[in-house]
């Protein structure tokens, strides 16, 4: 029985790679639905992020692998134009799930909840996926060729 009858987390996924399949494996093995709010690209350009995928691209990919990774499980995507999205407004969410690089993003929300009567959320953080070198696996240093999707570090000629 899963800890959980709905979770929320929330994600750019420009490319996927293997912590965000660690992210997701977290939250599919906490809780029996899964809400991931898939950030819109205005507010990825407004986080100053260069993306490398559109919203409907990155949409595509994330639920293929969604399905591939962890099928028979309960999942629903939802565009997020701010931090937050379904997480604050929905009653049923049990918990935010977050890497342990956004593991502050718990706090802030249950302080949003509060205000909007709701009651707070447990925080599941799932531990950041370290690359060879031992810093962390990203979608920037995927993108500089500095390691690939798996965390190995790429060869330099």
């Amino acid at each position: 029985m899963k800890k959980f009858d709905l979770v929320a987390m929330g994600g750019t996924f420009d490319f996927i790679h293997k912590g965000h399949i660690t992210l997701l494996s977290g939250a599919f093995s906490t809780s029996s639905k899964v809400i991931i709010g898939l950030t819109s690209d205005d507010m990825a350009l407004r986080k100053g992020k260069n993306l490398q995928n559109d919203y409907d691209q990155r949409l595509e990919t994330l639920v293929k692998t969604i399905e591939e990774n962890f099928p028979n499980n309960e999942f629903e995507i939802s565009k997020l134009d701010n931090d937050f999205g379904p997480a604050v407004l929905q009653k049923e969410v049990q918990a935010l799930v977050v890497s342990g690089e956004t593991s502050n993003q718990g706090d802030v929300l249950n302080q949003l909840r509060k205000e909007k009567g709701l009651p707070s959320v447990g925080i599941v953080v799932v531990p950041m996926v370290l690359a060879k070198d031992g810093s962390r696996i990203s979608t920037t240093r995927i993108k500089n060729k500095e390691i690939d999707y798996d965390g190995n570090l790429s060869s330099v000629d």
